[in-house]
């Protein structure tokens, strides 16, 4: 009974968000209790890899930030590539609503962080933090939501969350590298020369492109671009098709994410969700970078994804999705302020202060939950004929 009872959570959508919120939960009572310093030691207890003296030699947290997460956008490459060749982003008509209303939504809670830190010059390199949206909360949400929204509604999150993460990784791309070493950088090129050939080849197995892309990680960790990058690099050069007419890609992907899903998020979630509650009173979240961040989920994805929305299908250059009403896309703007996993990681890239990084904890859980409030009582208060017109 226990096993079929576990069985079932995991093939429930919303199986990724509950065990993510879990494990934010999980993190924040252990780091404001007796075991606070047990928490950071081991967050920060150094972990090195070194032949001769040369390696890698870096604390728990950036293994998990910078390698773990190196997986986790492997994964979202691998859906980047599905999507592109044969899913939700194959037909340019298809993304336009979608694409648009998800960059109204990077740019308006952008703008909206930066307008709070402007005067702060040591604050203001965090107005991406808002910008992003995570996947498996908000499409968790979403599905407890259930029959009450039509299922274009997914397709639309889902294509804006997507895209959403295509703006994240440019983002972190452009902005987040640290001083360039154009030495590594030209090292990572051999590898990835080897990934494009693998590719053109339609290669079966998939092991020799893994052990590239780890060799690649290693040399653009080392050129001090985001070694994250090198995951989504990798993950395009996998073979949607090979030469026997199989599909690495497919198989790598489904093969990926449960593990991903239930291991690396959660984990990630863990040891960056640690919000230290001692000392903060409630006006701390009305200083500049929690405000700035909250305000950003909560108000600037409404605004940005809802207003693009709206104005486009106004204006006729889009048509609404399939079934869906507007305290539907109303519902799912909220649901895009749901930050999270994208928030906390673009929120290490941009902060090495404690104080700071525990401010950005305060502001992407508390944006987040109420993102996440807002938008689930929307669209089970959305009226039934709109959820219905569908059929």
């Amino acid at each position: 009974m226990l096993l079929r009872s576990v069985e079932r959570f995991f093939k429930h959508d919303a199986s990724g968000g509950i065990l993510l919120m879990a494990s934010a939960i999980a993190a924040m009572l252990i780091a404001n209790s007796s075991l606070s310093s047990v928490y950071t030691s081991i967050l920060d207890a150094k972990f090195s890899v070194t032949l001769n003296g040369e390696g890698l030699s870096k604390p728990l947290i950036l293994w998990i930030n910078d390698g773990l997460m190196a997986i986790f956008f492997f994964l979202i490459g691998l859906e980047l590539k599905r999507e592109m060749l044969e899913g939700k982003l194959k037909n340019p008509r298809d993304i336009l609503l979608p694409g648009m209303a998800a960059v109204g939504g990077m740019i308006v809670p952008a703008l909206i962080y930066a307008s709070l830190n402007w005067g702060s010059p040591e604050t203001l390199g965090g107005w991406a933090i808002p910008a992003a949206t995570d996947i498996a909360f908000a499409l968790g949400i979403l599905a407890l939501v259930g029959a009450r929204a039509p299922t274009s509604l997914k397709v639309f999150l889902l294509t804006l969350a997507i895209l959403d993460d295509i703006g994240a990784i440019i983002i972190i791309a452009l902005f987040y590298t640290s001083e360039l070493k154009v030495d590594f950088l030209f090292l990572a090129l051999i590898p990835l020369a080897g990934l494009i050939w693998l590719n053109i080849k339609g290669a079966h197995r998939i092991a020799p492109a893994i052990l590239l892309g780890v060799v690649m990680w290693f040399f653009v960790l080392k050129s001090g671009v985001h070694a994250t990058l090198a995951g989504v690099i990798t993950a395009l050069c996998i073979p949607l098709v090979d030469r026997w007419g199989k599909s690495p890609l497919h198989s790598l992907e489904h093969a990926l994410t449960p593990y991903v899903l239930y291991l690396i998020i959660p984990i990630f979630a863990f040891a960056n969700a640690g919000v230290v509650l001692t000392g903060i009173q409630f006006s701390d979240l009305f200083a500049p970078v929690p405000l700035g961040i909250a305000a950003g989920l909560t108000l600037g994805k409404q605004i940005g994804v809802f207003g693009v929305t709206w104005i486009m299908v106004k204006l006729g250059i889009a048509q609404m999705p399939h079934g869906a009403g507007w305290s539907h896309i109303y519902g799912v703007a909220c649901l895009a302020g749901i930050g999270f996993t994208m928030s906390l990681f673009i929120g290490g890239l941009s902060f090495s202060d404690p104080d700071l990084m525990n401010a950005v904890r305060l502001g992407v859980l508390s944006g987040s939950l109420v993102s996440g409030v807002i938008g689930y009582v929307v669209l089970m208060l959305a009226p039934a004929a709109e959820a219905e017109a569908e059929s």
